[in-house]
């Protein structure tokens, strides 16, 4: 049975993530704050921004690959869109990259790979 494909770098199908979460955020102007008589000024100048928290369960090459990808200042990213559930394109970076051991192997290990990618 074939997985669907919820990320894309590049161009290249990730594995299957154990968990997958899209937030969406606003950015806000410096002007957005409270008022001197004491009520909130929200100026919004982007709505719907995308942060997806994902993590996998890899093999050292998917680790490999997945820590090459953590340097990159800038990548294509395919994602699946949960407003629209389906594939969504856009441009994003990844934050904060976590990496553990949690199996000694003969093939160097299973490891849990956890990020968050942020669009731009």
């Amino acid at each position: 049975m074939a997985f669907f494909d919820y990320l894309k770098f590049d161009g290249t199908a990730l594995p299957l993530p154990d968990s997958y979460e899209v937030s969406l955020s606003a950015v806000e102007a410096d002007s957005s704050g409270e008022t001197e008589a004491g009520t909130t000024q929200r100026d919004v100048v982007r709505q719907g921004v995308v942060n997806i928290s994902v993590a996998f369960s890899v093999t050292a090459k998917w680790l490999k690959a997945l820590t090459g990808y953590s340097k990159e200042d800038k990548l294509a990213v395919e994602y699946f869109d949960t407003e629209t559930a389906e594939m969504k394109s856009t441009e994003m970076y990844i934050e904060g990259f976590k990496a553990k051991l949690e199996k000694d192997t003969s093939y160097k290990g299973l490891w849990t790979v956890s990020f968050t990618l942020k669009e731009f």
